[in-house]
This record gives structure tokens, sequence and C-alpha cells, in this order.
């Protein structure tokens, strides 16, 4: 397969994490970003990754995070911001915020790469998504809309940029054991009046390695005829949920 250059847009989550070390381990070289480097020096120093600061949401700090970690052949978008919350009780700045990092990350990094991906007609997009892409989830409004937002963009940027050797492909996992989603996980939200459907209906949890399985098998040879395809994650199997465009 080669020495590819990885980036991998948060390295501080669980999935951020898991991906970076099974890119290391096959010898790919990686750098992981992060809102700062502290947040993964220690991530860096486990796998010889290379740690870079971003705000995925702020254009120059993007810019600035490209221009340190120089040309990738696989970008995997892993950086994203959850709220549960019923729609009544997000306000503005909220939902501009859940878009702006789970939305509009993925954009302003995905050209970053672009350029040089076309100029060699060859790389690899991977964004990691949710099934909140695919099916609505009661309060999570906003962040099932950046979700499908970002299934849309997938398959979208597929079709421009799949006959130039270029793959652009949406991992859904199911709700992955962050430490806030774990605080929220056997509770329904405080605005919520009837409690009993909620806490009869336990959210599933995605294994992150099992995420990070299915970036590096897109990422990989078998993978380079798949293209602009949502696959939804659970319990380690890859399971196709969306035709090609």
């Amino acid at each position: 397969m080669g020495r590819r250059h990885v980036i991998i847009t948060d390295g501080v989550g669980s999935i951020g994490v898991a991906v970076a070390r099974r890119f290391a381990a096959l010898g790919d070289r990686v750098t992981v970003m992060a809102r700062t480097t502290r947040e993964v020096d220690a991530l860096a120093d486990e796998i010889g990754a290379r740690p870079v600061r971003i705000d995925v949401g702020d254009p120059a700090s993007v810019e600035a995070a490209f221009m340190a970690a120089g040309p990738a052949d696989v970008l995997v978008n892993t950086a994203e911001m959850q709220k549960i919350a019923a729609l009544t009780s997000t306000n503005v700045r909220t939902w501009e915020e859940i878009l702006k990092i789970n939305l509009t990350g993925a954009y302003l990094c995905s050209l970053k790469v672009l350029p040089y991906m076309i100029r060699k007609s060859q790389g690899c997009i991977v964004n990691v998504a949710s099934t909140a892409g695919l099916r609505g989830y009661r309060y999570m409004v906003g962040y099932s809309t950046a979700m499908h937002g970002l299934v849309g963009f997938s398959r979208a940027l597929a079709e421009e940029v799949g006959g130039r050797g270029i793959t652009v492909n949406v991992v859904c996992p199911w709700v992955v054991p962050e430490p806030e989603i774990e605080a929220t996980v056997d509770k329904p939200p405080d605005d919520a009046k009837d409690t009993s459907e909620a806490r009869a209906r336990p959210i599933k949890l995605a294994d992150p390695d099992a995420v990070a399985e299915a970036c590096v098998w897109l990422a990989g040879e078998e993978a380079r005829t798949i293209n602009g395809m949502a696959f939804a994650v659970h319990e380690g199997e890859r399971i196709p949920i969306a035709p090609p465009v």
C-alpha cells in the first residue's frame, strides 16, 4: 500500500484516536489535529504522529493547519459536536455551532486537500458522520440536520471528483461512547414530558475500533471503486445503507 500521509481532523475523540492508531499501525504517516496540540501530544508520541492545532469551523485556522500539515493522501474528517436537546431548547448560537463544526468543518478541510489529490489523480476522503445522517433522532434535530448535510455533501463531492481518481465516502456509526454522551444515554432530556418511551429505547453504541476499521478499509486498495456511499457501522459490521450515486 505504501506510506501515505493521513490527516485526521480530531485526534481527541474516541473515533479519531482509534482511526489514528489504525493508520499508524499500517505504517502510514499520520497527522492528528485538535483545538490545542496539548490535547493530542500523548497520542502523537504514542503512534509517532504529528500534532497540529485546528479549529475546523474557522477558515483562517484551517488554512494555517493544512499549510503546516502539508498535502494529504487521505483525509478523515472526524471532528464533530453533539448536542442532545429538544429544538425548543436549542438557541441560534448552538444551532450555528453544530452546523459549523459538523458540516462547514468538513467542507473547509476538504477544500484544502483536494488540489493536491486532483493533481495526483488519487486520494481519499472519509467523512465520519452518524446514523443521525440516515434517519432522524428525537432531541437531536440540529445534529441530525448537520449529519444529513454531511452525507449529502459527501455524495455530491463524490460525483464531482470521482472521475479524477478520488473517492469520497461516509461512515455512519451509531452513537459512540464519548463521556458526555454516556452521561445522558440512560436518561431523557430535561424537557421530555413523557420519559417512559425514552427509557424503553436504549441508545446503541458503536465500537470506535469498528469505525476505524471501516475508515481504513475505505482508504485501502480493496475499496478503490467504492465512491459516494454511506455505511452504517454497528457491532463491527459495515452495512451499505445508501446506493452509489
